[in-house]
């Protein structure tokens, strides 16, 4: 596992418990626990953790798919107007908490608390809260996947217009109302990618598969608006290719230790005269995954 990665995960995990998402943290776990490299302490504690999940909430244990988050969804259509009268009522309380709010996700180092205070920003209606996100975004060096929820706060607080940011050393220009707030929404070529991955494993490997699924998911919102992301979205299949083989070889990577990289490359049809840009992606994904910034 990645440590900055690792770091990422572990805040996940502690937000989904504080919000009682206990379906979601024991998926989450169970991913865990299929990676390599942790510490036997830290796996002993992710068992013990999950055990006492499945035992304490058993309900929860089913509703842990996307389908069944969906449909939990529709069945409490006030949840999102309950968060929001919460959010307001703490904030008619306390005039200061709109800025307590602000400072405590700008803090640093990233913590759960971090993740919580953007999710609950995305309820309140000052538009200058709009103006400190965006001067935070393009003014601090936060992690790509942490500059991706200040992205989606934005689309939820009903932002409109393009935001601009760097990040290493790349100019990306972003249009808020189409940043993704669910998985379906990112384009049809990032689906494809993962369903030719699931072509080549699912049967054979299903452990790698699942271990693909999180991993592509976290890429995506690592290399929002970037280059990569553009020529990805553009869906040429010679790209399709050279991604779904980058993503199979750095999972084999991480999960097995798998050098076997002619013949994944073999697999997915990257000939050498696509080689090269096989190694950029490559080269992307591994640098994300090491918890640096990807480059084009």
């Amino acid at each position: 596992m990645f440590p900055k990665t690792l770091d990422f995960y572990q805040i996940e995990l502690t937000n989904m418990l504080e919000t009682e998402r206990y379906g979601e943290a024991m998926a989450l776990l169970d991913f865990l626990l299929h990676c390599q490299g942790q510490s036997d302490q830290q796996i002993e504690e992710w068992e013990s953790l999950l055990g006492w999940l499945r035992m304490s909430f058993p309900e929860a244990a089913i509703q842990n798919s996307s389908l069944d988050q969906q449909e939990e969804e529709e069945n409490h259509p006030d949840s999102d107007t309950m968060m929001r009268d919460r959010i307001k009522g703490k904030q008619s309380a306390d005039h200061s908490y709109e800025s307590q709010l602000l400072e405590t996700a700008m803090q640093q180092p990233v913590t759960e608390r971090t993740l919580l205070a953007l999710e609950q920003l995305s309820y309140l209606d000052q538009p200058k809260i709009d103006d400190e996100l965006i001067e935070w975004l393009q003014t601090g060096k936060q992690h790509p996947l942490i500059q991706f929820r200040i992205l989606q706060t934005l689309r939820r607080r009903g932002h409109l217009g393009n935001v601009s940011f760097e990040r290493d050393h790349e100019w990306i220009e972003v249009e808020v109302e189409n940043v993704p707030l669910e998985p379906a929404e990112f384009p049809l070529p990032v689906i494809q990618i993962l369903e030719r991955v699931a072509d080549k494993t699912e049967s054979d490997a299903p452990n790698l598969f699942y271990f693909a699924q999180e991993l592509w998911s976290q890429f995506m919102m690592g290399i929002y608006g970037t280059s990569n992301y553009q020529l990805i979205a553009r869906g040429d299949d010679a790209e399709l290719d050279i991604w779904a083989a980058a993503l199979h070889q750095t999972v084999s990577e991480t999960l097995e230790g798998s050098k076997e990289e002619e013949s994944i490359r073999l697999l997915y049809g990257v000939t050498d005269n696509i080689r090269f840009r096989y190694e950029q992606a490559y080269r992307a994904m591994h640098q994300f995954v090491s918890g640096q910034l990807p480059r084009s």
